[in-house]
């Protein structure tokens, strides 16, 4: 199973995982360097949700309720 963890690389190059992680001996990782010194928080409920809410949003009738909030250019 593959399984994503949050970690912080320290001023030394090591890879810290807080709280830590039990796996099975003999495993290989992954690392992906993010430019950002720390995530911006975003409630997971709300990524998960947002395709099925997107339905409802990107509809016509919602954009015609909406127009006069819109500004003209």
């Amino acid at each position: 199973m593959i399984q994503t963890i949050e970690g912080v690389i320290d001023s030394k190059g090591r890879v810290r995982i807080p709280g830590g992680v039990r796996l099975p001996s003999g495993r290989r990782a992954l690392v992906t360097v993010l430019d950002e010194a720390s995530p911006v928080e975003v409630p997971e409920t709300a990524l998960l949700s947002e395709d099925v809410l997107s339905e409802d949003w990107l509809r016509e009738e919602e954009e015609d309720a909406w127009q006069h909030l819109q500004t003209e250019k």
